[in-house]
């Protein structure tokens, strides 16, 4: 597939020149050099389309979380979102997605347990915020192992996120 710069694939969207978001995903990283320390087998961070890719689809994604009504309910989550700067949080998630997707770049924030330990994330919180992603990934066309993948990396954070009780 003939991949094409992020600039050129913003630049046709705004056009309405007809590009698909999966064109814009695995388009994204047409600059980005392989790291020759890196085994040659294709790492999921690869497939997803690298860090402008991951970060345009984290960006979608952190703006659903924002204005779902669900998670606004939790009053701790409304409290932690006045002190969390929207773009910081999309950076450590960007950051946090491409580690564990096998990229070259390293997650520096909190973990997830000290990150949503205050937060009392029910079941029910958790279920909207997977309704979310998978939005998201359907949006820009993620093919379906990927997903699979993905999901799998989010569900393994689930112990140290969802507490027991309600708020």
């Amino acid at each position: 597939m003939k991949r094409r710069s992020v600039f050129a694939f913003v630049m046709a969207a705004s056009l309405g020149m007809g590009l698909t978001p999966l064109e814009g995903i695995h388009s994204a990283q047409a600059q980005e050099r392989p790291n020759p320390q890196q085994s040659t087998a294709t790492t999921l961070y690869q497939r997803l389309g690298g860090v402008y890719a991951i970060a345009t689809v984290v960006d979608d994604f952190i703006e659903r979380l924002l204005v779902n009504d669900i998670l606004n309910s939790n009053p701790a989550i409304k409290e932690a979102r006045a002190r969390v700067p929207k773009a910081g949080l999309k950076f450590q998630v960007t950051a946090l997605v491409c580690q564990t997707t096998g990229g070259p770049y390293a997650y520096a924030g909190r973990t997830m347990k000290d990150a949503h330990r205050k937060l009392n994330i029910t079941e029910k919180e958790w279920r909207a915020m997977l309704d979310d992603f998978k939005k998201t990934l359907d949006r820009f066309t993620v093919p379906a192992q990927e997903q699979k993948e993905l999901f799998a990396i989010v569900e393994s954070t689930k112990g140290d996120i969802v507490v027991a009780s309600a708020h």
